[in-house]
């Protein structure tokens, strides 16, 4: 029986441990905030793509996938939020220097990301598709594909969160944490390039 759902298995976690922008947002949240400050939007973004993949499951992925308008819709909200996003990242100081409290993304934002980004869209959709033989209905599909989605992508960000806590106990300066935050907002940057190709 798990001989069956290996190959799912290992598909979501190549998919959701890869860096990108979700991991990313991760470390530095996690750099920023610590671990506990960091779950709201860890879960947001786990519950953004498990979401995604039962709704992918259910056919909604393949029609957003066949609008091209609401693709590039997509792609452009996508893009500047991401892009607010690293610049905020980047501008950032050592945690309780700056002048005005810092607060961690919330769980809707982790939820709203990973909406408007085509590509995921585009892998729970190629999931959905190359794993439907594991169950005998799209709900079940559905059920399946959302809880692997969920839980893996969480436990992926978690270490991702948990390298950026790390990181942040090896940060003893101003300078060093402007440096962390200036390459971590240039990442998620060059997240959204991959969205346009």
């Amino acid at each position: 029986m798990f001989d069956a759902f290996l190959p799912l298995f290992l598909f979501v976690l190549v998919a959701t441990i890869s860096p990108g922008g979700a991991t990313t947002l991760a470390t530095a949240s996690g750099a920023t905030f610590g671990w506990w400050r960091s779950f709201p939007l860890l879960s947001g973004i786990s519950f953004g793509l498990a979401s995604m993949a039962a709704a992918a499951a259910l056919g909604l992925g393949g029609l957003i996938l066949a609008v091209p308008a609401l693709q590039l819709v997509m792609k452009l909200l996508g893009s500047l939020y991401l892009f607010w996003l690293a610049v905020q990242i980047a501008l950032l100081g050592q945690p309780g220097k700056a002048a005005v409290t810092q607060k961690p993304l919330r769980f809707i934002a982790g939820v709203g990301l990973l909406w408007q980004n085509p590509k995921a869209w585009a892998m729970t959709l190629s999931a959905a598709a190359s794993f439907a033989s594991l169950t005998h209905s799209a709900e079940g599909l559905a059920v399946l594909l959302a809880f692997v989605f969920a839980a893996l992508s969480m436990a992926s960000l978690a270490l991702w969160c948990v390298a950026g806590v790390v990181l942040a106990r090896a940060l003893k300066t101003e300078r060093q944490w402007r440096l962390l935050n200036r390459f971590l907002g240039t990442l998620l940057v060059a997240s959204i390039v991959p969205l346009w190709l």
